[in-house]
């Protein structure tokens, strides 16, 4: 029963994805007599939490009710009230957990003050699913820096566009469909200059049911060669745009890129390019929890090649373009050897249609 009001709790939790960043992802069950009589789930950033979403929600009096809630509940003042307090204040007699925060200002103090006032604790209920719900939150909130996930798609022999530079579309409607799920949840969407000038995209959430929120645009470029009428800088979104550049860029474009509301960030030279690492940064400071890569080959590569990359989603459609000077989705120079080869692990696949979608993480395995 424990694991069946816990999954109800998570896909609750689901509903607010793309809406809390860079807060986490919570629901929470109130359950009395076996009988559920409250909900709530966290539904955007700087609103009321879970459990108190779930208590106003309640059909009943929740005094002597079991409460389960997908992550600790919050110990501090922030931009509400302490969640723990709440539920010793409506008399919940249990608590099931299914996460600890690793948050600093929590880690372990909200379990602390349910059970020095008598409330019985469980934690670690579906901890795993909650973990992966969360992961963009677990990294930003311990390192302070985004969760960065490289999206890729290319045909079987490896070409993300023909000799000519066409490229739409490799991916079938419903990968689509799915990348713009991704958009929706993440802060920010990053490119190289290159694909702006090739392909003059928008980099917003376009989902068929007209939802969804637009992640910040960033541009990496060094030369800031952005041009001023670039459909990123025009666009009525809620959303900014970010031109990451470098010393070498012309002080006077940058200028008249800011009058447009540009923000632009400066950042050290790495081989005579933008330091990914100094922008990550950079844009964790702004409360950028999550970017979603979608750039060409050499950024690709100079992003790996940076270990800046936490989580990897390869799609594959089964086409094949050819030629040799088709691009790839990671160029640069690249390993020498076999051994030295970027390895994913807790390797996920799904099938859209015809397309393959690898899902994978990089660094140390969950």
């Amino acid at each position: 029963m424990d694991m069946k009001y816990m999954k109800r709790a998570l896909e609750l939790a689901k509903k607010g994805i793309g809406y809390t960043n860079p807060n986490p992802l919570v629901g929470a069950v109130i359950v009395k007599n076996d009988r559920v009589i409250g909900e709530g789930y966290h539904e955007k950033y700087g609103s009321h939490h879970a459990e108190v979403n779930a208590f106003q929600n309640a059909a009943e009096d929740v005094a002597g009710a079991t409460m389960y809630v997908s992550l600790e509940p919050c110990s501090h003042f922030g931009k509400t009230p302490p969640c723990a307090n709440a539920i010793v204040e409506k008399g919940i007699k249990k608590v099931i957990i299914g996460l600890k925060d690793p948050n600093p200002l929590v880690a372990g103090k909200g379990i602390e003050i349910l059970r020095s006032n008598g409330i019985e604790v469980v934690t670690g209920v579906l901890e795993e699913e909650g973990r992966k719900l969360n992961e963009i939150f677990l990294k930003y909130i311990t390192t302070k820096l985004p969760f960065c996930i490289l999206k890729t798609a290319m045909t079987l022999d490896g070409k993300i566009a023909t000799h000519t530079g066409d490229s739409k579309w490799i991916t079938n409607e419903m990968s689509r469909e799915f990348v713009h799920q991704l958009r929706h949840r993440v802060s920010g969407i990053m490119v190289g200059i290159g694909t702006i000038l090739a392909d003059d995209p928008m980099l917003n959430t376009r989902l068929k049911n007209g939802e969804g929120s637009d992640p910040h645009r960033i541009v990496v470029d060094s030369k800031a060669r952005l041009p001023l009428e670039a459909r990123i800088l025009s666009m009525q979104s809620n959303a900014n745009t970010i031109l990451a550049t470098t010393e070498h860029a012309d002080k006077e474009k940058i200028k008249l890129l800011e009058e447009k509301g540009v923000e632009v960030i400066i950042t050290p030279l790495v081989n005579g390019k933008v330091d990914l690492k100094t922008l990550m940064r950079e844009l964790g400071e702004r409360k950028i929890d999550s970017v979603l890569l979608e750039g060409g080959g050499s950024l690709n590569y100079s992003a790996l090649e940076a270990g800046i990359i936490d989580k990897v989603y390869s799609f594959i459609a089964p086409k094949i373009i050819g030629g040799s000077e088709a691009k790839t989705p990671v160029e640069g120079k690249g390993m020498a050897y076999i051994k030295d080869a970027i390895q994913l692990h807790d390797i996920e696949i799904q099938n859209f249609d015809q397309d393959i979608l690898i899902e994978g993480y990089l660094g140390r395995e969950r």
